[in-house]
């Protein structure tokens, strides 16, 4: 034994609940996550999702209502602003998918479209605050906040060509819907909410079928039960939200109705509200 080695201190040990854990195992790890609740970040903060093909792609007209009521609510709340993909984001996953190119690949393609969106936003916004943001950036939010800004983000979540592959398909199951919600939960937001062209969940597509009744409050357990044919969100949004900590309920409106997402800030039941039943 050399010298240096005789004399060395002993191995230190960290004391903790996960010395001894394996991390890959739920059940060694059920006791240490009970003792621990998520501090929600910024639980001030409304994460809103402004649909892609229900405004942007409408031009004009739908925006411009809508930005200005947003320009209102800005005075009294922190909203921070997911862009959708739209169209463009369809069109790009149609020719991906012709070329037989991976989920990654569209995922990436997907972000691109979102990433637009959000600096059209930016710019429709800029004088009143807005800010394009992108998730480097959310340390800086509470600056942002502060500072009276609009903060405007893609939806689109930025997994790239890391998005797992989907049950079926190659379409990324992880959208913009899905990276909104992602984003509110990371927060512990106030509110989450979905604004988008219809009343909200039908129990079908209501541009399809006048027939189709609508939901204004239904629970994510019923939802999969019902296996309803058109959801008005991402599945993996309800996936996620069985999982989730801080938020445990979306809404879904109509922003093409004037004061519908203020009526929603100030928590009246306009819409749909999906909601995890305990």
């Amino acid at each position: 034994m050399s010298e240096s080695s005789a004399t060395a201190p002993a191995r230190k040990s960290i004391l903790n609940p996960l010395m001894d854990v394996c991390l890959n195992t739920p059940q060694s790890m059920g006791s240490i996550y009970e003792k621990s609740t998520p501090l929600k970040i910024m639980p001030d903060v409304n994460v809103i999702k402004i649909g892609g093909q229900s405004f942007l792609d409408r031009g004009r007209e739908a925006m411009f209502p809508i930005r200005d009521e947003i320009r209102e609510l800005a005075k009294e709340h922190h909203l921070l602003i997911g862009a959708g993909g739209g169209t463009r984001a369809r069109h790009a996953y149609s020719v991906a998918l012709d070329l037989n190119l991976p989920t990654g690949v569209l995922a990436t393609i997907g972000q691109a479209t979102s990433v637009q969106n959000a600096r059209i936003l930016q710019m429709l916004f800029a004088e009143f605050g807005g800010l394009f943001i992108l998730p480097d950036d959310f340390q800086l939010l509470p600056l942002y906040f502060r500072m009276g800004c609009i903060p405007i983000m893609p939806g689109m979540p930025p997994y790239d060509y890391w998005e797992k592959p989907p049950a079926e398909g190659r379409i990324p199951p992880n959208r913009t819907d899905s990276g909104v919600y992602l984003s509110g939960e990371y927060l512990g937001a106030r509110k989450v909410i979905f604004v988008k062209d219809e009343q909200g969940l039908y129990t079908d597509d209501p541009k399809k079928n006048p027939s189709a009744e609508f939901i204004p409050r239904i629970s994510v357990q019923e939802l999969f039960e019902r296996q309803l044919n058109d959801l008005v969100v991402e599945p993996v949004v309800l996936e996620n939200m069985l999982r989730a900590v801080n938020v445990r309920e979306i809404q879904i409106i109509n922003g093409l109705e004037a004061g519908t997402l203020t009526r929603a800030l100030e928590g009246e039941p306009v819409g749909t509200t999906i909601y995890v039943e305990e």
